[in-house]
């Protein structure tokens, strides 16, 4: 295990800056994910740690050491890749053997190493196949087998999911994270998954446009959002955002409902944001919100109701259960009070 910092880490291509002074610990054992949509320069900021892109300024620690010009091979990391990257012609045995090999280890210790990583990775029947009569996510554990063997002070993740299917991806993501409860290693896992940020991450390191935005644990990310980016980027619903005037009394809402608040200057506010699961159905008369539904999803224990207002905007209410809703029928919203979230002209939060 080792910790990893990054001081002024800057990334230029020509004149073109795409990751801008980024300041970063990552402490020794700790699962850190960076999510971020494309081309925020999170495989960027992962493949410099890497060794694998030079940086333009800055300096990247690996146990206390400045790694800036030293060989990737000699950092002490292991990377996982998007693409599996196994030798077809070699057994799975062979491929995780490979790196050992060519380090000259020793038989008795690489045998050892190979088989210890297979068998926390659930992948002993499998050593005698080629990777051709594989399936996807036990190519993938292949590939996470040979990184272990290794014993790497920092494992590095570039989106290692993204090929697989949606049960495989769930599959493969519980089996990381029991691998980083075994390993107890530092991990910098690469995603634009939130559902994987959310659940495999002692914090989250969201970034944008090369600048991190906010860095926090899954819960703080996602009960104290720094602004409109983190809170519409983080869970797996996004956070609905509603335009407000603010006047004496209250927040001036879309459909002329008037929704007041106490104990917060609300004089700078200009948006109000709500999590789909926040939201109540509720009557015309109490409700804050009202428009019709454009579109419902159903997905057997919720739904998500996509409801259009008066002003254009589209809320998504989360329901639970599978309620018998007709298109175009006219809903009726309440906002909760306590978990909403406001934020000003810039989109910083307020509170």
């Amino acid at each position: 295990m080792a910790d990893v910092t990054l001081r002024q880490v800057r990334k230029s291509y020509g004149s073109l800056e795409v990751v801008h002074g980024v300041d970063l610990d990552i402490k020794s054992g700790e699962f850190v994910v960076f999510v971020g949509p494309s081309g925020c320069g999170k495989s960027t900021l992962l493949r410099m740690i890497a060794g694998l892109e030079p940086i333009s300024g800055g300096d990247i620690s690996i146990g206390g050491r400045v790694v800036n010009d030293v060989p990737s091979p000699q950092r002490g990391i292991a990377m996982v890749f998007q693409s599996y990257a196994l030798y077809p012609h070699m057994s799975v045995y062979d491929n995780m053997a490979f790196g050992l090999k060519l380090q000259k280890t020793p038989k008795e210790e690489v045998d050892q190493r190979v088989r210890e990583a297979a068998r926390i990775l659930q992948i002993e029947p499998y050593l005698d196949r080629m990777p051709k009569a594989l399936s996807g996510g036990q190519r993938q554990r292949v590939a996470i087998g040979r990184a272990i063997v290794r014993n790497p002070k920092v494992f590095l993740f570039d989106e290692p999911l993204s090929n697989l299917d949606a049960s495989l991806r769930a599959q493969t993501r519980v089996e990381i994270a029991k691998l980083h409860d075994t390993l107890d290693a530092t991990m910098i896992y690469v995603t634009h998954d939130q559902v994987e940020a959310m659940t495999l991450a002692d914090r989250i390191v969201v970034l944008n446009a090369g600048v991190i935005e906010q860095v926090g644990s899954p819960l703080e990310l996602y009960r104290n959002p720094v602004n409109t980016f983190v809170a519409g980027f983080i869970a797996s619903q996004r956070m609905n955002f509603v335009p407000v005037t603010p006047e004496v009394g209250g927040l001036r809402l879309p459909g002329n409902r008037l929704l007041t608040l106490s104990g917060t200057d609300l004089t700078k506010v200009r948006v109000i944001g709500a999590r789909p699961e926040h939201l109540e159905l509720a009557d015309a008369k109490t409700a804050d919100l009202s428009g019709t539904l454009a579109v419902i999803e159903q997905f057997g224990e919720y739904a998500l109701a996509y409801v259009e207002l008066p002003d254009g905007e589209t809320v998504t209410v989360k329901l639970d259960g599978a309620p018998e809703l007709e298109l175009h029928q006219e809903m009726h919203i309440k906002l909760p009070a306590g978990q909403l979230h406001l934020f000003d002209e810039a989109g910083r939060a307020i509170r």
